[in-house]
């Protein structure tokens, strides 16, 4: 193992995560600053609120990038001979977990982003593909029948531990379903408003009908 390059992977890592996709394109191209409206969020649920739609799928693809690329720096790792394989899942956790950390708090802008459902998306795509896919497909339910993206990132982060669990996705590797289920109560801990919100039936819902000409 060897550390001096673990180091510079989580180091890399959290920078990457960190790049404020939304705060930068809405500064370059829209002349504001997502964070002073909407939500107050730098990710992409609030730029489709405030910049509109072709600016949330730019920044949503970006920090799924992001947590992809972050997490998968493991693999990198690996073909350096910096790590054994049986070592490469605990390193993605390690660097996925740091990338969703610099989203939520982004060096680059004063510690303020966004709620990091996008780059954490990223990073199960790295992990397990075949359950993250599936896992979209369930926020896609939610959404066309809800209208509620909150709500929908939720119980589809909460399906991914749980596919886990099922024969068909179990990757026999403990710590991989434990973390799932400690991501899914990062998500709601960065909710609580949303759920609140929720509850109290003031939530907004998300237009999601396509525009005709």
């Amino acid at each position: 193992m060897n550390v001096v390059l673990i180091i510079c992977g989580a180091l890399m890592a959290y920078m990457i995560g960190s790049l404020p996709t939304s705060v930068w394109l809405g500064e370059a191209y829209f002349g504001i600053d997502v964070r002073n409206f909407g939500s107050g969020n730098a990710g992409a649920t609030n730029t489709f609120r405030v910049l509109g739609r072709r600016a949330g799928i730019v920044v949503m693809l970006v920090d799924i990038f992001k947590g992809w690329t972050a997490t998968s720096l493991a693999l990198i790792l690996y073909y350096l001979d910096a790590i054994y394989f049986e070592e490469v899942n605990q390193l993605k956790l390690l660097f996925g977990i740091l990338a969703v950390a610099g989203h939520i708090f982004p060096v680059y802008v004063n510690f303020k982003g966004g709620k990091g459902v996008a780059t954490l998306f990223g990073m199960a795509l790295s992990i397990h593909l075949e359950a993250s896919l599936l896992c979209v497909l369930i926020f896609l339910i939610v959404l066309f029948t809800s209208k509620y993206v909150s709500l929908g990132s939720m119980i589809a982060t909460l399906a991914f531990p749980i596919l886990l669990l099922m024969p068909r996705f179990n990757p026999e590797e403990p710590l991989l379903i434990i973390f799932g289920f400690v991501l899914f109560a990062i998500v709601v801990l960065t909710h609580q408003k949303n759920i609140v919100r929720l509850i109290n039936g003031e939530e907004s819902r998300t237009n999601i009908r396509l525009k005709r000409k």
